[in-house]
């Protein structure tokens, strides 16, 4: 039987480093396994400049007729919009204009985001993504928190995509991988204003404190928290390495929709500190995988006194195998069945 053809469209992808780009690309190759014919409308399809305040993020010029391009010769079953960027935009428009039925994803506080850097009132913004998402059969999210978030800003059709671990990448490895004074405090991640990352960097914690990403704002933070070691953006093994190494693994985000890192962390044995909110609240396993608080110094001094056992069973329960064909069953129009054959 022919594969069905899956669109996904997102302003979120290579170079960028973020859970955004890994779901997608796995999500992506895991569709290809099941056999699927999957088309991911990204921004190296088309000419971009950079976006602003965020110049590493590139964002697509105009790609309206790029996408009707694409769109027309691939001839997808299923259309799946992952982010509100341009690209996004265009496909919105593309199905509308062409009656064709979509689905689309909130994968980052947006409205939070945006204010912190400009003075935008926050329900401005939601109005905007209720707009947007509106037009969608169903709008999927990664945690039933966010569910809730979603409904009480009046978004409908609202429904859960849990996300996945890669646990052949992300296991316990040998802790002398980093040669530093212990216990090791480590946060992986953007570094940027809405990652709150001086509420990590400023603990008074013994031992050390990794970071391990890169951003806007790291040269500020590095050059206020000397003591603190910034070591870039790692990939595949030597993440894994620097994620195992560590001994407590701390979140400071408070507008993060998920955290896949949590996820890696813990499939690394590695207990997380957190606060408690959705996203954390929705992945850790309360003083037994991580510490959730208020007090982020308790929660990180408390979370290092746990085990990694829990942890890495925990994290085995998460599959990109399971997320994809759940996907497939979130994207599918009614009436249809995208698991056993096309879905026009």
């Amino acid at each position: 039987m022919t594969p069905t053809r899956i669109a996904i469209a997102t302003d979120a992808w290579h170079p960028q480093v973020n859970g955004v780009v890994t779901t997608l690309e796995r999500t992506a190759a895991e569709l290809g396994a099941l056999g699927f014919e999957v088309l991911v409308l990204n921004p190296g399809l088309f000419r971009t400049i950079p976006c602003p305040s965020y110049p590493s993020i590139r964002l697509a010029i105009a790609p309206r007729r790029g996408v009707a391009e694409h769109l027309s010769k691939f001839a997808p079953h299923a259309v799946h919009i992952a982010t509100e960027g341009p690209i996004g935009h265009a496909v919105r428009r593309y199905c509308l204009r062409a009656a064709l039925c979509f689905t689309s994803s909130y994968h980052t506080q947006f409205p939070e985001y945006l204010r912190l850097r400009w003075p935008v009132p926050i329900d401005w913004t939601y109005a905007y993504l209720r707009r947007f998402h509106g037009s969608a059969r169903s709008t999927l999210v990664p945690t039933v928190s966010f569910r809730k978030r979603l409904a009480a800003h009046g978004f409908r059709n609202v429904v859960v995509w849990a996300r996945g671990v890669d646990t052949g990448l992300f296991h316990p490895r040998d802790k002398g991988f980093l040669d530093a004074p212990r216990p090791i405090a480590m946060y992986v991640g953007r570094i940027a204003i809405e990652k709150n990352l001086e509420a990590f960097l400023s603990l008074a914690l013994p031992g050390s404190k990794f970071v391990v990403g890169d951003g806007p704002a790291r040269e500020r933070l590095a050059h206020r928290y000397p003591e603190a070691r910034f070591v870039g953006y790692r990939h595949g093994e030597d993440l894994a390495a620097y994620l195992a190494a560590a001994d407590v693994f701390v979140f400071p985000s408070r507008t993060d929709t998920f955290g896949l890192v949590l996820l890696e962390a813990m499939a690394s044995g590695v207990p997380v500190a957190a606060y408690p909110v959705p996203g954390p609240s929705d992945v850790v396993i309360q003083n037994r995988t991580g510490v959730l608080h208020e007090d982020l110094q308790r929660a990180t001094v408390e979370a290092l006194k746990l085990g990694g056992e829990e942890c890495i069973a925990h994290a085995r329960r998460y599959s990109w195998r399971r997320s994809a064909e759940a996907f497939v069953t979130l994207i599918e129009p009614p009436g249809t069945s995208a698991m056993s054959g096309p879905l026009g």
